[in-house]
């Protein structure tokens, strides 16, 4: 695939490279090792490497010239409590720890393209590299904003990318606009009154309080949502009881709420709220329902995604592009970066054959196939932008 000659030198050493940290996976603000390495390359190669921010963050700068510019680029790092099933010869040595969404060949990526634009200095201004950790659920990105990155590493744009299995292998998508959904858990307790299933007319069920909550929730997104926004809400645990022939006092719920759009995300909010809490009353349960806000949408910066896109068509031409890419349901706390600066978060393709499964599955593995295509326009977009 397409890239500089000396990224494709250090090829085989970048692969093995993000092996060794696909062996030894670390779950968020536990990259220990991962930054440590991190680190140590980053030093090696003439950056000043600063570290601690988000307890295992490391950020490594590189100033060439008189430039005022300055641009950031990110990876994360931390991997999934999934135990791995692949059969690998690397695959990871800890149970129940598994880098099932790529963020070892992200770091690899970043780190083979710090190590050509350390040598090359093919620009003129500043550059961050931003290895940020616990992006799965912990907010990551947003304990380092709070802890001063962008104060302490401005930046003009930042830019992050992320493999994406069923797309061609190293083509590279781009959507300006909301492009990543926002997420939000929903915890639910309904207070029942307990007492012998055999006798259920003495009892307040909270099983079948949660069953109505279950059904009345599907109307929200299909009678309150207009058909053209997207929204998507998950009641992914139920815990209640522990014998047939008990109805338990209590059940609790889990809930993931999903959008594309502030205002629609505010909107079902205020419909969750109202339909669960309704529903309990017809029953004459009890509720407690605590909304968390986690992720919100992330909104690609109109005029950088141009920019970037403009990069990777230059460079790879147009039919190396994903064409009429579509926002993704899932969610990504590079957001919040995107909230404080503007920038582009950007797809690359996994692959799509035989055998290719997507991420957070306990099968997936990076494709190494791609490292040297995603280090090469990191490398591109760097050289473009510090002009």
């Amino acid at each position: 695939m397409n890239a500089p000659d000396e990224l494709l030198a250090i090829r085989d050493e970048m692969i093995v490279l993000r092996r060794q940290i696909h062996a030894h996976p670390e779950l968020g603000y536990e990259e220990f090792l991962t930054s440590e390495l991190v680190a140590e390359r980053l030093r090696e190669w003439g950056y000043d490497v600063h570290r601690g921010l988000a307890g295992t963050g490391v950020v490594g700068t590189l100033k060439c010239g008189d430039g005022s510019a300055r641009i950031g680029l990110r990876a994360d790092m931390d991997a999934l409590p999934v135990h791995e099933r692949t059969g690998l010869p690397y695959a990871s040595v800890t149970p129940g720890r598994m880098h099932a969404c790529g963020h070892d060949g992200h770091t690899a990526m970043l780190l083979a393209a710090a190590k050509h634009l350390a040598r090359t200095r093919n620009f003129n201004g500043t550059l961050h590299l931003v290895f940020q950790p616990a992006e799965e659920g912990l907010a990551g990105a947003r304990r380092m904003l709070e802890e001063g990155l962008l104060e302490r590493f401005p930046c003009d744009a930042m830019f992050a990318m992320h493999n994406m299995p069923g797309f061609p292998a190293g083509h590279l998508g781009f959507r300006a606009g909301p492009f990543m959904a926002s997420a939000d858990q929903v915890g639910v307790r309904v207070i029942g009154r307990g007492g012998h299933g055999a006798m259920p007319h003495m009892t307040v069920d909270p099983v079948v309080v949660c069953s109505a909550i279950v059904l009345a929730l599907q109307t929200v997104v299909s009678r309150n949502v207009a058909p053209l926004d997207m929204s998507v809400i998950t009641v992914g645990a139920i815990h209640a009881g522990e014998a047939s022939n008990v109805i338990p006092d209590e059940a609790r719920m889990n809930i993931s709420v999903r959008a594309l759009r502030p205002v629609v995300r505010d909107e079902l909010e205020r419909r969750i709220t109202h339909v669960i809490e309704t529903q309990a009353a017809v029953y004459g349960a009890q509720v407690e329902v605590n909304y968390e806000a986690s992720y919100p949408v992330l909104v690609n910066d109109a005029e950088m995604t141009a920019f970037a896109q403009d990069v990777a068509r230059d460079w790879l031409g147009e039919d190396r592009l994903i064409p009429e890419l579509q926002p993704f349901t899932g969610s990504e706390d590079f957001a919040w970066i995107l909230r404080q600066v503007p920038g582009c978060y950007l797809i690359i393709g996994n692959g799509d054959g035989e055998g290719s499964c997507m991420v957070h599955n306990p099968g997936y593995d990076f494709n190494d196939d791609i490292l040297t295509t995603g280090a090469g326009y990191w490398v591109r977009l760097v050289e473009r932008f510090l002009v």
